[in-house]
C-alpha cells in the first residue's frame, strides 16, 4: 500500500499531500476530476468504434487507462521533484523531440493520420509535437524569465530552436498544434514582459506563417471557407462541422443522456479524439457544458494565483505557460467543435483518446502543482525540537 501511495497520486490515500499548500491540493484534485469526468466521456464517445472496429467495445477506453496509469506515474514524478532540477533537463527534451518532429517526416518512419505525419511508426506510437509541450513551456520560461541576464548569442539561438520546433510541426502538416506552440511562447514572453516591438514583430511573423500555410495547402483554406458556413457544403468539407453542431444543438438543456448520443454512431467522424466535446454536450447538454466550462475557470483561476503568488520570475512563467496549454488548449478544442474556430485537429486535455496527449497533459498538470508547492510551502521547524544546552528557546523557527 505505501508504495501505491507514492506512486499514484490517488486521493484518500496519500497522507502527504495535507502538508501541500492549498492552491496546490485544490489543483491536484481538479486534475483528477478532470480526469475522471474525461474517461467517463471517452467511454461513451469511444465504444461504437471499438465494437464495430475491433468487436469489442473496450477496446480504446482499455488503452485509455493504461496510458492514464504511465501518465500518473510520471505525474506523481513531477510533483515530487524540484521545478529547478526539472528545468534545468527541459532542454535536452527539446532537441530530443524536435529531432523525432524531423524524423516524422522523413517517409516510411512517419505514420500518416489523416494526411498529416505526426507520429512514429513503431509498437508504441510516438508523437513527439504532443510530447513536447510541457518541456516547450518550462524552457520558454527559463529563457525569457531570465532575458536580461543572456547574451544575444544564446537569445538567439534559443529563439531559433523554439522557431524550428513551430516549422517542424507546421511541416507535418499540424497547424493547430504549431499555432499553440506559437502562441503559448509568446505569450510566455509577453508576461515576462519583453518590449513590445518584439512582440509586436513576432506576432505578425506567425500570422503570416500561418496565412502562407492556408494558401499553400488546399484542404486547410477549404476547413478555413467550410468552417464560414458549413451548411453550404453539408456533405462535403462542412460535413463533420455539420455533425458536430447537430450534436451540441441535440443536447438541449440536459442532454439526452450518459451514452445516448445518436452522432456517435457514426455520423460524426473523430468522435473519440478531436470532436469529443460534441459527444460530451450531445449527453450532457447546455448545464452540463457550463460545469465543465466552471471548471475550466476554476482551473485558470487557480493557474493564475499560482503565478501572481510565485516569488521566482521562471516560475511565474511555467504557470503562466501551463495554465495557456491545459486551458487554451480546451477552449480551441470547443471553439472548433462548436463552429466558432475554423475546424482543426486538436485534442480535448486528459478527455480524448490518445497516450501522447494524455501522457504530456498529466505531466502538465504536475508542473503546475509543483509550482504552486514551491511558492507556498515552507519547513517549519517543531519548538520542541531539542536544543543545546545554555541557548534559550525562542519558538517556532520558519524556514522559506
Amino acid at each position: 500500500m505505501k508504495i501505491i501511495r507514492r506512486l499514484l497520486p490517488i486521493p484518500f490515500l496519500d497522507d502527504s499531500v495535507n502538508s501541500w499548500a492549498l492552491e496546490a491540493r485544490l489543483l491536484r484534485w481538479m486534475t483528477m476530476l478532470w480526469l475522471f469526468i474525461g474517461l467517463v466521456v471517452l467511454f461513451s464517445a469511444s465504444y461504437p468504434l471499438a465494437d464495430a472496429r475491433y468487436k469489442d467495445g473496450l477496446y480504446y477506453f482499455g488503452r485509455q487507462l493504461i496510458w492514464v496509469v504511465v501518465g500518473l506515474f510520471g505525474f506523481n514524478i513531477v510533483v515530487n521533484t524540484p521545478i529547478r532540477k526539472l528545468s534545468g533537463i527541459s532542454h535536452w527534451f527539446i532537441f530530443l523531440f524536435l529531432l523525432l518532429i524531423f524524423v516524422t517526416l522523413v517517409p516510411g518512419l512517419g505514420k500518416s493520420d489523416l494526411g498529416a505525419a505526426r507520429r512514429l511508426l513503431g509498437p508504441i506510437p510516438i508523437q513527439p509535437s504532443e510530447l513536447i509541450k510541457p518541456f516547450l513551456v518550462m524552457q520558454s520560461a527559463r529563457l525569457f524569465g531570465q532575458w536580461d541576464k543572456l547574451t544575444w548569442r544564446v537569445r538567439f539561438t534559443w529563439l531559433a530552436v523554439f522557431g524550428l520546433v513551430v516549422l517542424g510541426i507546421l511541416a507535418q502538416p499540424n497547424l493547430s498544434t504549431a499555432s499553440l506552440c506559437g502562441m503559448t511562447i509568446w505569450l510566455i514572453a509577453l508576461g515576462a514582459g519583453l518590449p513590445y516591438k518584439y512582440l509586436g514583430g513576432t506576432a505578425f511573423g506567425g500570422i503570416l506563417l500561418a496565412i502562407l500555410s492556408i494558401s499553400f495547402r488546399e484542404y486547410q483554406r477549404k476547413r478555413v471557407m467550410s468552417f464560414l458556413n458549413p451548411w453550404a457544403d453539408a456533405t462535403g468539407n462542412g460535413y463533420q462541422l455539420v455533425q458536430s453542431l447537430l450534436a451540441v444543438g441535440s443536447g438541449g438543456q440536459m442532454g439526452a443522456g450518459f451514452g445516448q448520443s445518436q452522432q456517435k454512431w457514426f455520423y460524426l467522424p473523430i468522435q473519440d479524439t478531436d470532436f469529443i466535446f460534441s459527444v460530451f454536450a450531445e449527453e450532457f447538454g447546455f448545464i452540463g457544458c457550463m460545469v465543465l466550462l466552471t471548471m475550466l475557470a476554476i482551473y485558470a483561476t487557480l493557474g493564475l494565483i499560482v503565478a501572481i503568488k510565485a516569488t521566482n520570475q521562471i516560475y511565474r512563467l511555467i504557470a503562466i505557460g501551463i495554465t495557456v496549454v491545459m486551458v487554451g488548449q480546451s477552449l480551441l478544442h470547443i471553439g472548433v467543435t462548436t463552429g466558432a474556430l475554423p475546424t482543426t485537429g486538436l485534442p480535448l486535455p486528459l478527455f480524448s483518446y490518445g497516450g501522447n496527449s494524455m501522457i504530456a497533459s498529466l505531466l502538465a498538470a504536475g508542473i503546475l502543482i509543483r509550482v504552486a508547492r514551491e511558492s507556498n510551502e515552507a519547513e517549519v521547524v517543531p519548538i520542541n525540537r531539542e536544543l543545546p544546552k545554555g541557548r534559550r528557546r525562542r519558538g517556532t523557527t520558519t524556514i522559506g
